[in-house]
């Protein structure tokens, strides 16, 4: 479980192809702190960590993984949102991620308005995700509130802390990001489409 709250930014150094699965190798400032068999969330997508070297540590993704969120288009020098797993009894600041992503969705839109910035993202709704006016999104890891939740897109307001924090500095019109809707909110989607 993990709460939306990244702590830090990785770079991607290696990227190997092994048969169906990707083996990434990222340099990070918490690598000291990680140890093999840990869960971390990179984009929002929980990996294992397999292997750990000086300031490196790898991960590995299988083609399940590879298909359903956008770890496929990753490149060497690309940053990524990281989040070690939660502890119990820790506060929990953002909202309950599970670390697993529902679907990927684009960036449509980046507007700055004085002082902050507004993303829209459009997502396939065919897959019966929703999100709900005010309730919690993640995306590409990072727990936000949405505002302007239509059928099938919403945005994002980002403060300047979230800004240079996270890798929605690099967004463009076009980026495709990892989304992981609200826990609840899919259990209403499920009550709403009937597939309880």
């Amino acid at each position: 479980m993990f709460t939306g709250i990244i702590e830090t930014l990785g770079t991607i150094q290696e990227i190997k192809h092994e048969k169906d699965n990707i083996h990434v190798t990222i340099d990070s400032s918490i690598t000291n702190e990680l140890k093999i068999d840990q869960s971390v969330a990179h984009n929002g997508i929980c990996l294992t960590v397999v292997a750990i070297k000086d300031s490196t540590y790898t991960v590995t993704a299988i083609d399940e993984t590879i298909q359903k969120t956008n770890l496929g288009e990753w490149q060497k020098g690309d940053f990524v949102n990281l989040e070690r797993a939660m502890k119990l009894g820790d506060r929990l600041d953002g909202h309950i991620v599970q670390g697993h992503v529902d679907q990927t969705g684009t960036c449509i839109s980046i507007e700055e308005t004085n002082g902050s910035w507004l993303y829209t993202f459009e997502y396939d709704d065919k897959l019966n995700n929703l999100t709900i006016e005010k309730g919690s999104i993640t995306v590409n890891g990072v727990s936000l509130t949405v505002v302007n939740s239509q059928k099938n897109q919403f945005s994002v307001a980002i403060i300047p802390y979230t800004h240079e924090h996270t890798n929605f500095k690099n967004f463009v019109a076009g980026s495709k990001i990892n989304l992981e809707f609200d826990v609840i909110g899919k259990y209403v989607s499920k009550l709403y489409t009937n597939k309880i």
